[in-house]
């Protein structure tokens, strides 16, 4: 069998067989350079390290970029699957035309010098459509649009199918571009990779010693999001962090520097009457990686520190309101979701109920089920 071949398949089939299935596979002996794009926020970015490590395991000989909005960076940069990280800074905008077309002259001229044989686009992004046609790569998949214009559809060599109507968990989404050119991932093929690195690793067990935290014995609770109608109040998450406490564990509570997020994070500080380690605002992405790593337990909503917490193998017990746990869920890791069950009329997608900034799926959601959950997986083995 040849070393790209895909995994066995659960049915039984040949890989072979199933790569024959698809009339028009990619030859993977022809690819020699693979860009993978994915311009989204941090989480769904994180989500695409499967695609990575999958194309990596099976076509080992081949180089694998990716294009990144430089923010998000940080969730791939060390992924062992990747030889380049190319970024666009959403701050071009700001530098004045010349500028801006400089920049995005330079990164078009990284990317041409490439070569690439493979163009793997995981958004409906039109940027992606346009390098596919500009940089030239023999094949080019995307995602099918309904309704999309011919310019969109001529972009692409392939074009991989979205499930309509049928809720599927974003990482399987992701693969599917995958599957669409005869890339099939094995089981032990999708888990989320990310990287903290050495110093981020130094960070956290430095901040261990100084708060006189034990690896395995605090919970760390992420109770902000950027999008704050997916939060749940400040008040519950205050109560939670003393039931939290009670059990003999102690609670690090992170949060993004935004001064939303931080104005939440003192609300619960104020509300809480037990001693709580707060590192709102100190930790970057990868130190936040390494600190969640060494938690017990993570506690939070529907964002980008819950995919993290799953990247580095921490049980998660998340919290969803109107984004969907089928799509958005802790992926491979024990987890408990806890979501409203008296609101028919989630996930909706909305911001916030009527797009008033208030989710009364969140704001309604008991102190007890999260306390039920937490203690669910802090008995688990």
């Amino acid at each position: 069998m040849p070393a790209h071949a895909p995994a066995k398949l659960a049915q039984g089939l040949n890989p072979d067989i199933v790569r024959a299935m698809v009339d028009d596979a990619v030859p993977l002996s022809a690819l020699h350079r693979v860009l993978v794009i994915k311009l989204r926020h941090h989480g769904d970015v994180l989500l695409t390290s499967p695609v990575l490590s999958v194309l990596k395991r099976h076509i080992p000989e081949a180089e694998i970029d990716a294009l990144l909005y430089q923010d998000t960076a940080p969730m791939l940069a060390l992924h062992p699957a990747l030889a380049q990280v190319h970024t666009i800074d959403r701050g071009w905008r700001r530098l004045g035309v010349r500028a801006h077309m400089r920049a995005e002259w330079n990164l078009f001229s990284r990317l041409r010098a490439r070569r690439y044989d493979l163009l793997v686009h995981l958004t409906e992004h039109p940027r992606g459509a346009w390098l596919s046609h500009a940089l030239g790569a023999r094949f080019r998949v995307g995602p099918r649009r309904p309704g999309a214009s011919r310019w969109w559809r001529d972009s692409f060599s392939h074009l991989y199918a979205t499930p309509g109507g049928m809720p599927r968990h974003t990482v399987e989404r992701n693969l599917d571009a995958l599957r669409r050119i005869g890339i099939h991932p094995g089981e032990d093929e999708r888990r989320l990779v990310l990287v903290p690195g050495d110093q981020a690793e130094a960070r956290a067990e430095a901040l261990l010693r100084e708060h006189g935290l034990e690896p395995g014995r605090f919970v760390h609770l992420h109770p902000a999001s950027r999008w704050l109608f997916k939060c749940w109040p400040a008040q519950y998450n205050a109560l939670l962090a003393g039931e939290i406490a009670r059990l003999g564990l102690k609670v690090v509570v992170t949060s993004a520097p935004d001064s939303r997020e931080r104005a939440m994070i003192d609300d619960i500080l104020r509300l809480t009457a037990v001693p709580v380690v707060n590192l709102a605002g100190h930790l970057d992405l990868k130190e936040l990686a390494a600190l969640t790593a060494r938690a017990r337990l993570f506690v939070g909503v529907d964002s980008a520190p819950m995919h993290i917490a799953a990247a580095m193998g921490t049980p998660a017990v998340a919290l969803f309101g109107p984004s969907g746990d089928i799509e958005w869920g802790p992926w491979q890791v024990a987890h408990r979701v806890v979501a409203s069950d008296r609101h028919p009329c989630r996930p909706c997608g909305l911001d916030g109920c009527g797009g008033g900034k208030l989710s009364e799926c969140l704001t309604t959601l008991p102190v007890e089920r999260v306390m039920a959950a937490v203690r669910e997986l802090l008995a688990t083995p």
